[in-house]
């Protein structure tokens, strides 16, 4: 009988870049957080004398050969433990392609996970990163789930304690799915003229080269904290408290936002709980999508999305404003994250009054994650 595998989507709470090395990659930053929304990945495998792979998908815009990531990952995996065997895999796409969401690296976790118990294999968990970040820089997330840190090229993963929001860690979240595809290699690309341009012609560029630094201590800060001290990290720019709300930091220049990362309880001297709001925590502290200065510019329309998520000015009233909203990876999906569903449900019906196609989803935290993984 089949193995049937939810394969579930990601989004990029934030996301620093570095310039690009030698090798041809780029040195990022990243915070991971798995989504409920998936395909479906239905995966038969028995031994035999040779390896062959047999893959469809529902979309035929998705590679149905070698160059498929499930494929690679099945074809490495088998390579790997020295055992030759038929496989069939198919795919039921629900994600859109090149959306930003990890869907093909999604894709390839799963199929791992389901030719593992087709064949009765259990491989180290070291070996599953290894063969992942061989097929793709996002693939390794999908093998830890939830919320997830991602440094070097974003394949050297590590678990971390689930955002949460108001004590929840399942989070309303809405996608939009602009009908935009943006190619992740191109936009590294336009992310590159940057360092060899530089801003108004300077090639000595700190504020770009510091991002990886500031993210990686933010995360660092607000998770080092979750393990011990309590306490939010406020503004040190807002000189009026009630106006340091998410939607107006985010107005604010990364320069403003960025600042050293201290613990603390704030000005009004209630202390909040960071382990009970720590999504608040890392927006206070700047976090963002460094692919958006490149990626906006190309496309005006999906920063006008971002807006839309938000809800942020009067245009858009009282309902559905964001805790926070952001591109996804290199797009074109972004993401809003909002204090009630009855915000997301709000915002969802702002983006599709605009013709925009919007999603109604949640995160999903590390345990549901596993615990859901195998569609039985």
């Amino acid at each position: 009988m089949a193995t049937r595998v939810r394969s579930y989507s990601k989004i990029n709470l934030g996301l620093a870049i570095g310039a690009p090395r030698v090798d041809g990659f780029h040195p990022l930053c990243t915070l991971y957080q798995t989504l409920t929304l998936h395909d479906v990945v239905t995966v038969s495998a028995r031994r035999a004398e040779a390896t062959t792979i047999v893959l469809e998908c529902s979309d035929r815009r998705v590679p149905t050969d070698a160059r498929n990531t499930a494929w690679k990952m099945i074809d490495r995996a088998l390579g790997r433990v020295g055992i030759a065997a038929k496989v069939s895999v198919e795919i039921e796409k629900n994600l859109p392609v090149q959306g930003g969401m990890g869907a093909g690296s999604a894709n390839a976790a799963a199929a791992l996970l389901g030719l593992e118990r087709e064949l009765g294999l259990e491989l180290p968990e070291r070996e599953r990163l290894e063969i992942a970040a061989e097929v793709g820089s996002d693939v390794p997330l999908f093998l830890v789930g939830g919320t997830v840190l991602g440094t070097d090229r974003g394949q050297v993963v590590e678990g971390v304690p689930d955002v949460r929001l108001n004590g929840e860690n399942e989070i309303a979240c809405v996608m939009a799915l602009p009908k935009i595809g943006v190619s992740t290699p191109l936009a590294f690309r336009a992310w590159d003229r940057r360092f060899e341009t530089g801003l108004d012609g300077d090639l000595h560029i700190p504020e770009i080269r510091d991002t990886l630094g500031e993210l990686s201590r933010t995360y660092a800060s607000v998770f080092r904290s979750m393990s011990g001290a309590s306490g939010i990290l406020p503004d040190p720019y807002s000189e009026v408290q009630p106006q340091n709300t998410p939607e107006n930091l985010q107005g604010l220049s990364r320069e403003q936002r960025h600042s050293s990362l201290r613990a603390i309880q704030d000005e009004s001297g209630i202390e909040n709980d960071l382990a009970e709001n720590s999504l608040l925590a890392l927006v206070r502290t700047g976090i963002e999508n460094d692919f958006e200065t490149v990626v906006f510019p190309q496309y005006p329309l999906l920063g006008e999305i971002k807006r839309q998520l938000m809800g942020a000015g009067s245009a858009f009233g009282v309902e559905g404003k964001a805790v926070y909203a952001a591109l996804s990876g290199s797009g074109s999906a972004l993401f809003g994250l909002y204090a009630s569903q009855a915000d997301a449900c709000a915002a969802q019906r702002r983006l599709q009054d605009s013709g925009v196609e919007a999603l109604v989803t949640t995160t999903m935290p590390r345990a549901r994650y596993w615990s859901e993984m195998f569609a039985e």
